[in-house]
Formats: C-alpha cells, sequence, structure tokens
C-alpha cells in the first residue's frame, strides 16, 4: 500500500512538472521573488490575437503573427522625441498571454433618475509579455504586415499555437488600472488589471497545438 501511494506522489509530481505555468502563475511568481535574466517559454494567447492568421494559397500556408500595433501605451513605455527612423514612441511591444474575467457581486443603483438598476461588478486581469527588442528578429519598417512569418508547404495545423522565449529584465513585473463606473446603458463597474512580465524576446516558434511538434522556430538575429 505504501509504496502505491509513493508511486502516486511520483506520477503526481512528475505530470506537474510537464505542465506549463500560466500566465497568471508566472506573474505571481515574479512579483513575488522577480528572477531577472531567467529566461522563460510563455504560450500566446492566439485566441485574443486578431492579428494572426493562416492563409492557404497554391503555394502552401503563411502563418502570419503580426506586430505592426503591438504597441504598450503605458507611460514607462513612452519615447517622446523618438526618431522614427531608428525608433518606436513605444518602446515596448507585447504578445497577449492570458485574460481572466471575475465576476464579482452587484448591488442596486439609480444612475437614471426613478430607475434603479441591479450593476454588475467586474475585474478582468490581462497578462502580456512586454519587450523591447522587436527589430532583432525583423528590420524596422512602415508594413502592416510585419511581424513573425512561417510558411509551410502544407496546409495549416487544425489548432497553430504561438510560443515566445524571453528572458527577464527589471522591472521583471508592471501592472495598471483602469475603471469604469457603471451607468444606466452599461450596468457594469468594470475594472481592468494590465500585467505586464518583462524581458528581452529571445525566439518564437509556431506548434502544432494537437501534437506539439514544432513547426518553426524564428531566433533574434542579435
Amino acid at each position: 500500500m505504501q509504496q502505491n501511494i509513493i508511486v502516486l506522489i511520483l506520477v503526481s509530481l512528475f505530470s506537474a512538472s510537464l505542465r506549463a505555468e500560466t500566465a497568471v502563475e508566472q506573474f505571481a511568481q515574479q512579483r513575488r521573488q522577480p528572477t531577472i535574466g531567467q529566461c522563460l517559454d510563455f504560450a500566446v494567447d492566439l485566441a485574443n490575437s486578431p492579428n494572426f492568421s493562416a492563409e492557404t494559397g497554391d503555394a502552401g500556408t503563411v502563418l502570419r503573427y503580426r506586430m505592426a500595433f503591438n504597441n504598450i501605451a503605458e507611460g514607462w513605455s513612452w519615447q517622446p522625441g523618438a526618431d522614427p527612423q531608428t525608433e518606436d514612441y513605444y518602446r515596448y511591444k507585447f504578445l497577449p498571454l492570458q485574460s481572466v474575467s471575475e465576476n464579482r457581486h452587484e448591488y442596486r443603483a439609480e444612475d437614471k433618475t426613478g430607475v434603479e438598476q441591479t450593476m454588475q461588478v467586474i475585474w478582468r486581469y490581462d497578462y502580456f509579455l512586454a519587450f523591447d527588442n522587436l527589430h532583432d528578429f525583423y528590420p524596422r519598417t512602415v508594413d502592416d504586415d510585419a511581424g513573425f512569418v512561417l510558411s509551410l508547404s502544407g496546409p495549416p495545423p487544425a489548432h497553430p499555437a504561438l510560443r515566445a522565449t524571453a528572458c527577464l529584465s527589471a522591472p521583471v513585473t508592471s501592472e495598471s488600472t483602469t475603471f469604469w463606473k457603471a451607468t444606466y446603458s452599461h450596468p457594469e463597474d468594470f475594472t481592468l488589471k494590465k500585467r505586464y512580465l518583462i524581458g528581452q524576446l529571445r525566439s518564437v516558434e509556431f506548434i502544432d497545438g494537437d501534437s506539439g511538434k514544432i513547426l518553426g522556430q524564428m531566433p533574434a538575429n542579435r
């Protein structure tokens, strides 16, 4: 009996070691104990990436993740006076990692005179990988299609995935909060928390999400 328990414990530990950490777990761990210089893998949330496409033609398939508008507009990303030939006004770019919503509670209130409503209290946490070395991967260009591109000879995988590897740099984490008060037409108190893991991007990989096979890797050029 004791032997069986030991085996179950070992199997459980082995399974846990294979499970990729979520962005929620990675952010909590790094906020608690930042590890500057550590390189981690991050699963990019393609479901929340309208700039990702799989385009199929006679020559095969092109997987494309556009980065032209993935700018971080937080104050710590601004570079006023940046020379557009060599710099971006928004220094840091992002890849979305995870989004978590919480319906916290509700209350009764009167936003429109004489009309009492039930107001919902909703919090959403959006997690991102922030990095400032996008042009280590491709030259600076004015092109809405610029980004990470992989050409395949056959059809696209049924469930494509994208994995990014980055080495963490100070301050490792950052967070911002935006709040919208409930109104008659939008009866929701909505709090948005944007949470960033900050580092230098080392590579991105397109993956077959079903088999785990790496379809192609794009390493940083520098």
